[in-house]
């Protein structure tokens, strides 16, 4: 009769080590779960800030193209100028 009570015992102790475990199992997906859908919403921002960037980098190219282009009218207009005033 002791017998069964101590098998009894120990099956029920085994039983919630493994609720336990199961539970301990759940939580750690749950965090690998949210720690996943974080990282996505993460690297959803940082490539809509790169996407944003790379955009502004454009527009700084085509206006720096245009002050090039300007640049080079002026001297040449400078030139002009001074080789007139120079004859």
């Amino acid at each position: 009769m002791t017998t069964m009570k101590t098998e009894l015992k120990e099956w029920r102790l085994n039983r919630q080590v493994s609720l336990s475990g199961l539970v301990e199992l759940m939580l750690l997906g749950s965090l690998i779960v949210g720690s996943w859908f974080n990282l996505q919403r993460q690297l959803d921002l940082v490539s809509h800030d790169v996407a944003l960037l790379l955009e502004r980098q454009k527009d700084l190219c085509v206006k720096l193209d245009t002050l090039q282009e300007k640049t080079i009218s002026h001297e040449y207009r400078l030139q002009t100028v001074e080789n007139a005033a120079g004859r």
